[in-house]
């Protein structure tokens, strides 16, 4: 790339060292990722990069675009691929360490100068890439979050036209909608008579927990699903007599054993043990 008319000070000293800047910027930046990237996705990053900064500086408001545009993809793929912020921001950072010890090197006195104001757009450059690192974890954190979840409110198919909704930990509103949303599409597509909520692995049951199983039971009930609750410890059944929490007429069994048991006994099916001998 040849300069232009318009260049600054700054942009031809980037282009008139650009092998030894551009090379130990590639230097710093895979000292700091230790191998999780390797040497030619670093080279092809920071040489692009390298790129658009010189056009920039030189006065290209497009290239400018670019550039930003970049590097918000590159902290969004960091993000994701759980580098740290340190990880990301030194990539932007490190182009001022490359270039201040390029002008130590040459004592080029001039170039002291333009340093100044170049640390400050890089700078904002590295400010606007955590920015969007920040934003992009946060959203990684969240889908990860909503993952766990789902995956925390399995619904499984315990008998034909019998799902079975294990709850395991603390409830809240959100796991609820979760497990309400889930049982909802379940039912829907296997059309399921009866589900079975088991409570085995819930640690306390308040009032709250048990206007939130009440939400999930009704729900499924205007779905034409009848559930049963299972899991209903002694030391669980006593809170929830101290408390004068109500089930009305919700069916509760002391483990998941009976409530099979106990649907399939209304589906008119029995279940006998095998002869001894």
């Amino acid at each position: 790339m040849t300069g232009g008319a318009d260049d600054t000070p700054i942009a031809e000293l980037l282009r008139s060292w650009r092998e030894p800047v551009l090379g130990r910027w590639i230097e710093l930046v895979r000292e700091t990722v230790r191998g999780r990237l390797s040497e030619a996705e670093v080279r092809s990053e920071l040489t692009e990069l390298y790129g658009l900064v010189e056009r920039a500086l030189g006065g290209d408001a497009a290239a400018g675009d670019e550039l930003r545009a970049a590097l918000a993809e590159i902290s969004r793929g960091r993000a994701r691929h759980g580098f740290s912020p340190t990880e990301t921001a030194i990539g932007v950072f490190a182009l001022k360490q490359s270039l201040y010890e390029q002008i130590r090197l040459t004592r080029d006195q001039r170039a002291y100068s333009e340093l100044i104001d170049f640390s400050s757009y890089v700078d904002e450059l590295g400010l606007a890439t955590f920015e969007t690192y920040a934003a992009a974890r946060e959203q990684v954190i969240a889908d990860q979050a909503d993952q766990l979840l789902e995956l925390s409110t399995p619904v499984v198919r315990l008998w034909d036209r019998v799902l079975g909704v294990p709850l395991v930990g603390t409830l809240d509103s959100a796991r609820t909608q979760i497990a309400m949303e889930t049982l909802l599409q379940a039912l829907v597509t296997t059309g399921a008579r009866y589900a079975l909520i088991d409570i085995t692995g819930v640690p306390a049951v308040d009032t709250e927990v048990a206007q939130h199983l009440m939400k999930t039971v009704m729900a499924a009930r205007l779905m034409g699903t009848h559930c049963v609750v299972s899991g209903i410890r002694p030391q669980i059944a006593q809170t929830i007599v101290a408390l004068g929490i109500e089930f009305g007429d919700i069916v509760t069994k002391a483990t998941l054993a009976d409530a099979l048991a106990y649907v399939l006994e209304r589906s008119g099916l029995r279940v006998v043990g095998e002869p001894e001998g």
